[in-house]
């Protein structure tokens, strides 16, 4: 249990010193990226398989474009 508390702490960390370089304008646009993927995530809690829609791709893509490639290959 320790162990694990440690390493919880340490990745937080790691995540908090990530967002210290990245504009307010990031910010917001990778907030808004990850509520829409929790909206399409609680589609699929009623037991049907959903899968992105071609509306869902697009509003991604469009928050997605003006980031940086280096941004982008961190979230994932």
């Amino acid at each position: 249990m320790l162990l694990r508390f440690a390493y919880l702490a340490v990745t937080n960390a790691f995540a908090a010193l990530r967002l210290l370089p990245k504009s307010d304008r990031d910010k917001d646009i990778e907030i808004l990226a990850l509520r829409h993927q929790i909206t399409v995530l609680e589609r699929q809690l009623s037991n049907r398989r959903t899968r992105f829609t071609a509306p869902d791709r697009a509003l991604l893509a469009a928050l997605f474009h003006p980031l940086p490639r280096d941004v982008l290959n961190g979230c994932g």
